[in-house]
């Protein structure tokens, strides 16, 4: 069985063919150009799909993990923070118009689809219970319990980068004041790393790549080779990060942790802190046996999980 896979973020649509047995087939990926209307989007979309679709492929759907709300029917795309101009588009209607209206589309959050890619192919595979938390534009998150996304009432369950760890703090993308992805969104924690770099003058950041072109990605790549600024930063980081899954262990009592998204690529420089300071975070009595994982798909758990809404949707459907 196979499936086309997408991640649709703010500045790349990325694509996949997986096959439900042997993961990636091949992929593609194209400039998302939000900034250029829905209708843009809409046709980078098809344009990225239709390159992976050959004669001889049995394609059994499309599903695709995107930014924003989605509802129950998993068809409804509602509000996504990064594109400007959407409020709620029904994707399953559109697309089936598009690409042919035998092909079962399905919408998923994307955090959602990166955590169903890393319960079927990636780190998450030996846990029936765990949190994803994606570290990117935004800071994502999933709740999978007994293998499934736990979904809430209306869908939307699993925000995690908008919970509050302080209620004073900066407003982060939907104006949520004090909340995680605040702090460690990709644009919130370059301006974070410009503050605190202050107190390192001798960091090798200031001269490459300068301080106004940081990237999460050049944070990394500077503490990787020993920059203490860099080190500090994502120490800061990784200490706000234990502080809100301390909560976040709290509330749901699942204590396994998979960090994806491309800032969770600074690993134990983010990981380590984090690790060391999350137990005085959480209860006495639930500080035992919390694990915290990186995630190491990167970019594919998205597009692999995007497709397994396709293949769970059959499973399901010949198992009634």
């Amino acid at each position: 069985m196979q499936a086309i896979g997408i991640d649709l973020g703010g500045t790349y649509i990325k694509a996949a063919l997986v096959h439900k047995a042997f993961g990636l087939v091949r992929t593609n990926s194209v400039e998302t150009g939000a900034d250029k209307g829905k209708e843009h989007v809409l046709n980078q979309i098809e344009e990225v799909v239709k390159s992976l679709m050959r004669r001889r492929d049995r394609i059994s759907g499309v599903g695709i993990g995107a930014p924003g709300s989605i509802d129950m029917d998993r068809k409804m795309i509602i509000k996504p923070a990064n594109m400007p101009g959407w409020d709620v588009v029904d994707m399953r209607k559109i697309l089936k118009k598009r690409l042919g209206k035998r092909l079962n589309i399905f919408v998923e959050n994307d955090a959602n689809a990166a955590a169903l890619g890393s319960a079927r192919y990636g780190a998450a595979r030996n846990y029936d219970h765990f949190i994803m938390v994606t570290l990117g534009t935004g800071v994502g998150g999933a709740i999978v319990f007994n293998k499934r996304i736990f979904r809430g009432s209306t869908g939307a369950a699993g925000e995690v980068g908008h919970v509050t760890i302080n209620y004073a703090g900066p407003p982060d993308l939907t104006g949520v004041n004090g909340a995680i992805e605040a702090y460690l969104g990709q644009r919130f924690l370059v301006g974070h790393a410009r503050e605190h770099l202050e107190d390192f003058p001798e960091s090798t950041l200031y001269v490459s790549p300068g301080l106004e072109n940081l990237t999460p990605a050049t944070i990394t790549d500077a503490a990787l080779n020993g920059d203490p600024g860099a080190i500090s930063v994502l120490e800061w980081a990784g200490r706000k990060l234990g502080c809100f899954l301390g909560g976040v262990v709290n509330l749901l009592d699942i204590r396994t942790i998979v960090i994806g998204g491309g800032v969770s690529k600074a690993g134990d420089l983010l990981l380590k802190p984090a690790r060391e300071i999350i137990p005085s975070y959480i209860v006495p009595g639930m500080q035992e046996n919390v694990v915290l994982v990186q995630e190491t798909l990167g970019n594919e758990a998205g597009m692999l999980g995007a497709a397994c809404l396709v293949f769970d949707q059959l499973d399901d459907q010949n198992q009634k």
